[in-house]
């Protein structure tokens, strides 16, 4: 990533970047997505620090969608971190 992730609020998704092929791919994950997927027995968890623990995985599944064809920005759903 080049970019400091962040939370936004009126969407309520973790919002971030990605490099790919020398460009910045914006991508977003919300954050009932990192607490269902990650985190679904946690109280109060955060979604910085869910995304922070798995920025790996997140990443690497924004490079698969994009891979596909998926329009930019990326929104990450569920699906797309069950493989």
């Amino acid at each position: 990533m080049t970019s400091d992730p962040f939370f936004h609020d009126a969407s309520g998704t973790v919002r971030f970047w990605v490099l790919i092929e020398g460009k910045e791919v914006g991508a977003m994950i919300s954050k009932e997505t990192l607490h269902y997927f990650y985190r679904p027995s946690a109280v109060d968890d955060q979604p910085l620090d869910t995304f922070a623990q798995h920025t790996d995985e997140l990443t690497a599944a924004v490079r698969r969608r994009v891979t596909t064809g998926a329009f930019v920005p990326v929104m990450l759903r569920e699906r797309d971190l069950a493989t």
